[in-house]
């Protein structure tokens, strides 16, 4: 297939974009880079040997947009491109509206006018907001708590009905749980802005002696350990279900929705222990109370991407943060700050 893909430069879309090169796809990416480096993609053509295309360009441009599918011939759209911090959807959410909704608005219309109504979303567990019951299923009650998961569950929405006014389009919503880890080359990884609003980079900057402590909030849930509980699911595991999903685009249309997780719940002091295992070094932790709005547990059931995806998790929580580490020591930086390997902290 010929594949565009929105915020391909990005955490996920990078990872994406190598799983579809080196599944045969040709590859198009469209960026702003407002978070995100050109250097990911360097990076993922050397490793897939293949080529792609890049467009530095903004979904909320609809002239650049046009440009990017003139005469393209794209069969289908991968859609990441969206800000994603929960903590600063809260204080701009007229921002995160205007960026996710408007972006995605212009995509579709620009998929329209040019006959390319194949399109797998970018989703999240955050539609889910506080889980009535775990594991979570595609059929739960969808109540999302924050500016941020209420952009994805509104795009959802208004791909149902854009599905449901034509019914030539196929529509794939891939809801997924925290995705962590990197490539295992360590060429490619999670590179966040600032200070990082999930656990797994936290850790792993406390671990380069980027930050000094990790705070743990909550330690009296009713879990194996007090701490909350999370499902981390490997990006690399995650890339491949996008792959899977453009599989579901055949001759008809229609609109399915999957949630991508491992199915099994890890606790925060489990991933802390993880990644003292794989990187050898102690992770400082500093222990206060639970925030509001966190809940106890979160998990996925992932078994309706497994029968009609053919897709589930392969990797587990230690090789998710042996990988997360590899990157973070080979990149101490990230994309953007030059800088030596961390000394002795090859992954064990």
């Amino acid at each position: 297939m010929n594949v565009l893909v929105t915020g391909g430069a990005g955490y996920i879309g990078s990872h994406t974009c190598l799983a579809l090169l080196r599944a045969g796809h040709a590859v198009t990416v469209v960026d702003n880079l407002a978070n995100s480096s050109p250097v990911a993609l360097d990076r993922v053509r050397e490793l897939a040997g293949r080529e792609l295309r890049f467009h530095r360009a903004d979904l909320l441009d609809p002239a650049a947009l046009e440009g990017v599918f003139e005469g393209a011939g794209f069969d289908s759209v991968i859609h990441f491109a969206a800000l994603k911090a929960v903590g600063e959807s809260v204080e701009q959410p007229l921002r995160y509206y205007r960026n996710n909704l408007v972006g995605t608005l212009n995509l579709c219309e620009a998929m329209e006018r040019h006959r390319v109504r194949n399109l797998v979303f970018s989703s999240s567990a955050t539609v889910y907001g506080v889980p009535e019951s775990v594991p979570l299923r595609e059929g739960a009650r969808l109540q999302a708590t924050n500016p941020y998961g209420r952009t994805k569950l509104q795009t959802e929405e208004i791909l149902r009905d854009l599905q449901v006014a034509n019914p030539a389009w196929n529509i794939v919503l891939l809801r997924y749980f925290n995705p962590v880890g990197a490539d295992p080359s360590g060429r490619i990884g999670e590179d966040p802005n600032g200070i990082p609003n999930n656990l797994v980079p936290y850790i792993a900057q406390v671990a380069v002696g980027r930050l000094p402590r990790l705070n743990v909030f909550g330690t009296e849930y009713p879990t194996r350990d007090g701490t909350g509980v999370r499902d981390y699911i490997h990006v690399v595991d995650l890339a491949e279900g996008h792959v899977r999903a453009l599989g579901r685009f055949g001759s008809g249309g229609g609109l399915s929705v999957y949630n991508l997780g491992t199915g099994t719940g890890y606790s925060v002091l489990e991933v802390v222990q993880a990644f003292e295992r794989a990187s050898g070094r102690e992770i400082p932790v500093a222990f206060g109370p639970a925030r509001p709005g966190d809940v106890a547990e979160c998990y996925a059931d992932a078994s309706l991407a497994a029968r009609e995806l053919g897709w589930s998790a392969r990797l587990g929580l230690d090789r998710m943060m042996e990988d997360a580490w590899r990157w973070q020591s080979m990149n101490p930086g990230g994309y953007g700050v030059p800088g030596d390997a961390v000394q002795g902290a090859s992954a064990r």
